[in-house]
């Protein structure tokens, strides 16, 4: 059975200042784009067999760099809708909410284009790419190109886990590698937040 690769976009703008960028399409920065072209070796020697992206460019500019054909962009790849909270830091969140948690607290209503999302319907999603992927892993590995806290639910809900315990990973940095695998029938971090 292969791995499932789990890419996060390469640094933009709005990761480096640590603004919550949900459904806003920020371009990758030059330091991204280089974090994306240094992964193209790392996966050159282990081409997956089907490759799913989010469609937002920073996602879709990352899969290119790192050589990834055959992309297939995939709206349940998209990131948590923030709401109201897009854009915005948790420093300037917390300035209004006190000892606000994302995983906990959630996000507020936003606009129509951004009318925000719980974590449940954030978990509904990934369990959705789970379900088309697992299948495609008999054939070998598979790679999806994604989103931080995505990530993270997608992590949680393949080891089975409620979403609530994708807090507890580590934020994959842009540009890095997670592997999903199974050990004796059980499904397991392979590796998490690979430069």
């Amino acid at each position: 059975m292969g791995e499932l690769m789990v890419i996060r976009h390469g640094q933009t703008e709005w990761s480096l200042s640590g603004r919550y960028a949900g459904r806003t399409d920020v371009p990758l920065t030059r330091a991204g784009e280089a974090s994306a072209e240094a992964l193209a070796p790392k996966l050159a020697g282990r081409p997956p067999t089907a490759v799913f992206s989010s469609p937002l460019s920073r996602a879709l500019r990352t899969a290119e760099l790192a050589g990834l054909t055959g992309v297939r962009p995939d709206p349940d790849l998209l990131e948590w809708d923030y709401g109201g909270y897009e854009g915005h830091t948790a420093e300037q969140i917390q300035q209004d909410r006190p000892g606000w948690d994302l995983w906990r607290d959630g996000v507020l209503p936003g606009d129509a284009d951004r009318p925000g999302e719980t974590l449940h319907q954030v978990a509904a999603r990934t369990d959705a790419v789970l379900n088309r992927i697992r299948p495609l892993l008999d054939d070998g590995d598979v790679a999806v190109v994604a989103h931080g806290h995505l990530a993270r639910v997608l992590a949680a809900r393949w080891l089975g886990l409620d979403a609530y315990a994708a807090r507890l990973l580590g934020h994959p940095h842009p540009g890095t590698l997670g592997f999903l695998a199974t050990e004796h029938g059980q499904p397991v971090i392979a590796a998490w937040n690979v430069p």
